[in-house]
This record gives C-alpha cells, sequence and structure tokens, in this order.
C-alpha cells in the first residue's frame, strides 16, 4: 500500500497509510465505548476522551518512533522516516534501502531507543497520575499503561513484528 508523504519532521520523511485512518475511527470507537460503558462515563465525556486517547496513541507511536530515531542516529545508521498506519495503529520506521549489513549490536541499540523513551514516559505518568482528577484519571491511567505495555514492555515479549523480536532475533545472531 502506497503511503501520503506528510514532509519532514527532525530530517525524518514522515507519511501515513491510508488504512491509519481506518484504525484512528476505530480506536476512537473503541476508547469511546471503553469509557462510556467501562467507567460510566457520561456519552459526550466518552466521546472526548476517546478522541485524546486516540491522539495520545499516536502521538506515544510518534514520540516511540522518535525514539528509535535518536538511538539510531547515535549508532551512526539514522533512519531516513517513520510511516504511519502499519497494522492500521502502529508506525513502521524506514532506514536506507542501501544500508551495508550491520552487526547486531547496532540493531539492538536501534531498537531499544523506543521502549527506553517510552518507559520513561511512563516514569513521568506515574509521578503525574495523583494530578488527574475525577474521570480524566482514567485518561492518565490509559497514559500510563499504554507507555508502559505497549510501547515499553512488549521489548521483552517477542511477537515477530515488533522490537522484543528484533532484540531477540540479533541476540541470537550475536551469540552464533
Amino acid at each position: 500500500m502506497k503511503s501520503i508523504h506528510l514532509g519532514k519532521l527532525f530530517g525524518l520523511q514522515i507519511g501515513i497509510l491510508p488504512l491509519a485512518f481506518v484504525g484512528t475511527l476505530t480506536l476512537w470507537i473503541v476508547f469511546t465505548v471503553i469509557a462510556r460503558s467501562g467507567f460510566n462515563i457520561p456519552f459526550s465525556e466518552s466521546l472526548l476522551m476517546g478522541f485524546i486517547a486516540t491522539l495520545l496513541h499516536w502521538t506515544f507511536e510518534l514520540v516511540h518512533s522518535l525514539g528509535h530515531a535518536y538511538a539510531a542516529k547515535r549508532t551512526g545508521y539514522p533512519m531516513t522516516g517513520i510511516t504511519f498506519g502499519a497494522l492500521a495503529i502502529f508506525a513502521i520506521t524506514r532506514y536506507p534501502k542501501d544500508e551495508p549489513e550491520l552487526p547486531p549490536s547496532i540493531h539492538i541499540r536501534r531498537a531499544l531507543g523506543g521502549p527506553i523513551i517510552n518507559g520513561l514516559l511512563s516514569i513521568i505518568f506515574l509521578l503525574l497520575l495523583p494530578f488527574w482528577s475525577g474521570n480524566w484519571f482514567w485518561l492518565g491511567m490509559f497514559a500510563l499503561f499504554e507507555n508502559l505495555f505497549v510501547y515499553t514492555l512488549q521489548v521483552f515479549v517477542p511477537f515477530g513484528f515488533n522490537d522484543g523480536s528484533t532484540v531477540l532475533r540479533n541476540l541470537r545472531r550475536k551469540s552464533s
């Protein structure tokens, strides 16, 4: 599927796959239903909270990808871009097509950049959580849990397409 080019951010080409629009609408609906049904929050507030949770999701996805970009730049083998909409709700980090074969340690360092930055965000949200009041506390919990489980701890669970898989694959290469 061809991506729509949105421009550059920090020297990275930013693109979006059409599937991201479906993912965005799906997330908004799911988050709204969870707020309404799971926490009995009034519909209009649930709709707003669902929308904000969706925006936060994409913000965390961008932060995660920028963590990878920072780590990649520090290795001397930088990223070239980010494309949003992989599996409808994630992003793909892009590297040069003509990149040479890299040692496993470089791949591992680049893969850890995203989880590290989201781990730091998790700590910040944990510290800020007492300041979220009323129904908005649940939005703070969402921010904490998404950063902690979706973006940080996933590095320990290889799913085949995530950072955990990259780390495991390259740890195996390193030990061979």
